[in-house]
């Protein structure tokens, strides 16, 4: 009782410490200046949400349970939880919701969450009905008069192209929802929704023990639920209605931790899995002692390789020798710099390594985090898209993480049995992607570090955070990414890639953010 004492009276000293060394922006609003408290971190300004919303004049919720703030408007409600890269828009008309991910994570303190304003200003220029524009030079806002134009990335509306298509399968049933199964697996419960056509507009959240899934107007067979039987995390199942939108509600067992909605890109099914709480203490209770979970080994891996050249270049530069170019001077500042981890290559040189065998080198090598190396192009070229972009494993949110994840995961075409790849279909991946849960905030960890990290030491600007199917990072069972260096259908990042100073400074980022993330980890499991 006594350590639970002080570690609280710990973590209440540093919440205040942190509150202290808040500062404060200026925002201009109706000819008068108002102050918000903000901090800044590696080079990004994290805003008091709850303060922001008062300003303009809305009013604001805070669940302290869920660490989620919600910043109500007339017509939008958005929302922002702590710790995490995701933020909620509600129309509040049709009760429809979208969910976007930002670059970098949002910020929790007692009572607040601190959002990244110059990746939300969007969000909050939409809920807000006017726009806000940041200075970040000057670190002040100013709010206009002028009515937000609503940007592409939102879908609004009620276009037939958002609900309706044609059918994806044949069925008898007359409804758009015929389905509903739940299965219970050893890391979580997995929900099918059943669709005749494509549900392109529906969103999930977990509030107070209840698991949501909104949809637009569509029709359900209610006789369905007759025989449908609660598994799992799965307690209790009903069907409502909220101005015409139909609302799925599956109220929760104890024992959930976080939830996830995709369409299966097979058959067009809704799937949603619940993540079992347990997961989030597997790698620490898995161990027999501290010094199995040291921070000792780090996996490189030079994607491609031999006869698989990966992307070409519009000046013909093959991606597999930028990869290995950068893994190896890499691993070279790791040794000089970290004596105590281990470098292992899954390949040191022009070689053929089949994808199983990469995660196969890095498991038998007991492998504390896995980094793949690869490079991105577009079919078109020359491009103007450039950039560097890092890889979560997890189902593709956007049409081009899957293109690029086909892309890299075309390799197997090379290998002489190929058919021993499960097909991951988005069902089988939500398990893999379950399976790996335990791992994902290590992931991520990494991934936000390298993110603030790489624009520090390179010339080529971040794309930010995605996350999209791959199988090398199924094989691995580790924290592990993906590292798209840029684009060799660019002229300028081909020729940065290409060149030694170009791939001596990528290697530089990633060291940095290896150094760094070690620094973390090695303080995650001295407190667990």
């Amino acid at each position: 009782m006594k350590l639970k004492y002080i570690f609280f009276l710990i973590l209440l000293l540093a919440s205040q410490a942190a509150a202290q060394r808040l500062l404060k922006m200026s925002v201009s609003i109706d000819g008068r200046t108002e102050r918000v408290s903000y901090l800044s971190r590696k080079g990004t300004e994290y805003v008091s949400a709850k303060e922001l919303a008062l300003i303009l004049s809305g009013n604001y919720f805070y669940n302290e349970n869920a660490a989620k703030l919600e910043l109500k408007f007339d017509t939008y409600n958005v929302k922002f939880t702590g710790r995490t890269q995701f933020v909620i828009l509600l129309n509040k008309p049709d009760n429809s919701q979208q969910i976007f991910q930002i670059p970098v994570s949002t910020l929790l303190l007692p009572g607040d969450v601190l959002i990244p304003i110059k990746y939300c200003i969007d969000h909050i220029n939409l809920a807000y009905g006017k726009e806000l524009v940041y200075n970040s030079q000057e670190r002040h806002i100013t709010v206009t008069k002028k009515i937000y134009d609503i940007p592409d990335f939102v879908k609004l509306g009620d276009s037939k192209n958002e609900t309706e298509t044609t059918p994806v399968k044949k069925t008898d049933s007359k409804f758009d929802i015929y389905g509903i199964s739940i299965d219970e697996k050893s890391n979580g419960t997995l929900i099918r929704v059943s669709t005749s056509k494509v549900i392109n507009r529906y969103s999930s959240s977990i509030q107070e023990g209840v698991l949501y899934l909104f949809m637009p107007p569509i029709s359900i067979d209610n006789n369905l639920f007759k025989n449908l039987k609660p598994a799992g995390l799965i307690k209790k199942i009903e069907s409502k209605r909220a101005k015409g939108s139909l609302q799925l509600e599956f109220t929760l067992n104890e024992g959930y931790s976080t939830s996830e909605a995709f369409l299966d890109n097979e058959n067009k099914d809704i799937l949603i899995t619940v993540h079992n709480k347990l997961l989030e203490r597997i790698a620490p209770d898995l161990s027999d002692s501290k010094n199995k979970w040291d921070f000792d080994v780090v996996v490189i891996d030079a994607g491609h390789g031999g006869k698989d050249a990966g992307a070409i270049g519009t000046k013909g530069v093959r991606e597999k020798d930028v990869n290995l170019g950068v893994a190896l001077k890499l691993g070279k500042i790791i040794e000089k710099n970290l004596k105590d981890v281990e470098v292992v290559y899954t390949r040191n040189n022009d070689t053929f390594v089949e994808l199983y065998k990469r995660g196969k080198i890095a498991n038998e090598n007991n492998g504390k985090l896995f980094i793949s190396i690869h490079a991105n192009s577009l079919k078109k070229k020359p491009n103007a898209t450039k950039g560097f972009e890092v890889y979560l494993l997890r189902p593709g949110k956007t049409q081009k993480a899957i293109e690029i994840a086909e892309f890299e995961n075309s390799v197997i075409e090379y290998e002489d049995n190929p058919e021993k790849y499960q097909k991951l279909t988005d069902e089988n991946f939500i398990l893999v992607s379950m399976a790996h849960s335990s791992y994902m905030r290590y992931s991520e960890k990494f991934s936000e570090i390298l993110n603030n990290r790489w624009t520090q030491y390179t010339k080529i600007p971040s794309r930010g955070i995605k996350q999209a199917g791959f199988y090398v990072l199924v094989g691995a069972s580790m924290p592990g990414v993906l590292v798209e260096t840029g684009f060799l259908s660019n002229p300028e990042d081909e020729a940065y890639l290409n060149s030694q100073k170009g791939q001596q400074e990528i290697a530089q980022a990633i060291f940095s953010t290896v150094k760094e993330y070690k620094e973390y980890y090695d303080k995650t499991f001295e407190a667990e």
